[in-house]
């Protein structure tokens, strides 16, 4: 049998690792994301504000609880670092009340998208928010206040860590139950610019890790190096 030269083609190997090199991005339909946008105003003050209270809030409770942790100023202003961390949780949850809202505000002042707006992605909605609920008050209910708003800072340090529901489910369970509440307004909401607000969110949490984890690994060291000279 023979083959006509058209049906010759030499045999080229399959580009792996630079495959992407090889495709043709001007042939890609852009057209969702560009009709996502259409819809987010990322100048819009409600937007703006949103954001600074999300990247603020973890910003200020780190820093806070790093000075405490170094200089005890906070202890000793309030006479006891139990009452003091109160103080400084109940500074945090008024924080997280302004960041919800000002997400609130934003996604009112800003329009809806008909691609959203369906039926299976409002109960996809529903679904996150009862999931980050579960999380947040499971976790809270497993570390306590003190575990929840930085007590290991202020030298009120648990006895062993916390292995149980819904730890032993996700790592940070306060952290992502919180980003799953944001993301499950925003789909109830049909709202762009609330799925934007969320990925916000969720960098913000992700950087702030990066610092609490170490941080958190190196006041219990501490603890377990003291307790062996004593």
């Amino acid at each position: 049998m023979n083959d006509s030269p058209a049906d010759i083609r030499p045999s080229v190997p399959l580009d792996c690792c630079g495959g992407l090199n090889n495709v043709n991005y001007s042939k890609m339909d852009l057209s969702l994301l560009e009709d996502f946008l259409k819809h987010v105003t990322f100048h819009d003050v409600s937007f703006l504000i949103a954001v600074v209270t999300i990247i603020f809030n973890p910003l200020f409770w780190n820093v806070v609880a790093r000075w405490e942790h170094r200089t005890k100023r906070i202890s000793r202003l309030f006479g006891s670092p139990r009452l003091a961390c109160y103080c400084l949780g109940f500074v945090i949850l008024l924080l997280n009340v302004l960041r919800s809202h000002s997400i609130t505000v934003a996604m009112k002042a800003q329009a809806r998208w008909e691609v959203m707006d369906r039926v299976e992605v409002f109960y996809a909605g529903v679904l996150l928010i009862a999931s980050g609920i579960l999380f947040v008050v499971s976790s809270f209910l497993a570390l306590g206040f003190t575990g929840t708003f930085l007590g290991d800072y202020f030298g009120i340090l648990m006895e062993e860590k916390v292995t149980g529901f819904p730890f032993n489910v996700i790592e940070n369970p306060m952290y992502w139950g919180s980003t799953a509440n944001y993301l499950g307004l925003a789909l109830i909401g049909a709202s762009p610019v609330g799925l934007v607000l969320t990925a916000v969110v969720a960098v913000a949490y992700k950087v702030a890790l990066k610092f609490e984890g170490p941080f958190t690994q190196h006041i219990y060291q501490e603890r377990s190096q003291r307790r062996k000279h004593e």
